[in-house]
């Protein structure tokens, strides 16, 4: 099947793939007096009294935006806004689905940083929580930080937090496999964007010590000197040996790669260069960082990627369904590190007994949001 062409025909058949659906009937004169006018001043003023009932009164207390600027699509790149909707859609989409989570999508026409938090910030009072998606790092990291200090309700970019929560669950199941405690072993991280940073701060939080970060240009080390602020920043908690290079150099001797970069940019030869029964994890879509039959040719004992077609997918649905459930059920007003290494812990031990196909639980497994929304 050509997935795109097919998309594209399920998308134009819908006009899109959500529509907003009524709760209550209106057929005659007594629904509408209780829906609309006189009856809805009487919620409105307990909420004026009280904005706390707000969460019960509307649907607020289960609703959630997904906004974007459309400046870091899936693996399109900056698409724009417009572009970006059908991804926003298929997001809320899967909140609906998965955990029964109200969302709306919301695209934003601004890169600029101050305008997308204080838009966000005036429309948090009809929402409990905000998923930022696909917005482009460096911002991203602003972004986040300012609405987590500046709403009391939880921000999270699932872009960061998911792919480094499924990361980490992978890596825990690895380890039973492998027979080691990965946490020793070094770990190389291609790409330097935001799920690639989040990903490397969430494994150092766990107790990964030896975490060697690549971007476009190569290592992240001391003798690099156009460096931005948050690579900097992470540079001070990995590639604790200043390993110079590139990914040839950062490869030899690691037992784990994760790939959050382009395709077929990893060779065989780097594969043969790890530790023995090394771990990938090529992310890069829809073309991995190397081809799974290539890393298992080269002595790869575990693989996965973001791909539905091979075992072991990385994949944020096994997340941010979940969190969002637990965080609204629970009223949280953030998303904390320990409720992410909870959350990863969760996902691992639904897997009872882990191989090398089978290190993560599968986007259809009922147990999934239960397990994750447990844990928050």
């Amino acid at each position: 099947m050509n997935y795109q062409e097919e998309s594209i025909k399920l998308h134009f058949k819908h006009k899109g793939k959500l529509a907003t659906v009524s709760k209550v009937s209106v057929k005659d004169k007594e629904d509408l007096s209780l829906a609309y006018s006189p009856g809805v001043a009487g919620p409105c003023l307990e909420i004026q009294k009280d904005k706390s009932k707000v969460m019960d009164l509307t649907w607020r207390g289960n609703l959630v935006a997904v906004i974007s600027d459309g400046t870091a699509v899936l693996g399109l790149g900056d698409i724009g806004p417009e572009a970006a909707l059908p991804v926003m859609e298929g997001k809320c989409l899967l909140l609906k689905e998965f955990a029964g989570v109200d969302a709306i999508p919301i695209v934003l026409n601004t890169k600029d940083t101050e305008e997308i938090i204080q838009t966000i910030k005036m429309i948090a009072p009809s929402f409990s929580g905000i998923n930022l998606e696909d917005i482009s790092a460096p911002r991203c990291f602003e972004i986040e930080t300012r609405l987590q200090q500046e709403l009391d309700i939880p921000v999270f970019h699932d872009d960061q937090h998911g792919t480094a929560i499924v990361c980490l669950a992978a890596l825990i199941n690895s380890s039973k496999i492998i027979g080691k405690d990965l946490r020793k072993e070094r770990v190389v991280i291609n790409g330097a964007g935001a799920a690639a940073i989040a990903s490397a701060k969430l494994l150092l939080e766990y107790g990964f010590n030896d975490i060697v970060v690549l971007d476009s240009k190569g290592i992240l080390s001391s003798d690099r000197t156009d460096l931005n602020d948050f690579k900097k920043d992470l540079l001070k908690t990995v590639n604790k040996k200043d390993i110079k290079g590139g990914l040839s150099e950062a490869m030899k001797d690691a037992q784990i790669f994760i790939g959050l970069s382009v395709g077929n940019i990893v060779t065989e030869e780097m594969v043969k260069s790890m530790q023995p029964d090394p771990i990938i994890i090529a992310m890069a879509n829809p073309t991995p960082e190397i081809d799974p039959s290539l890393a298992k040719k080269a002595g790869a004992r575990i693989i996965a990627t973001g791909r539905s077609d091979y075992p072991n997918q990385v994949n944020n649905v096994l997340g941010f369904p979940g969190i969002f459930r637990g965080l609204l059920d629970k009223k949280k007003k953030e998303v904390t590190m320990q409720m992410k290494l909870d959350v990863a812990k969760a996902l691992a031990d639904l897997v009872e007994e882990p191989n090398e196909e089978y290190i993560i639980p599968r986007p259809f497994d009922k147990k999934v949001v239960p397990a994750v929304s447990g844990a928050i």
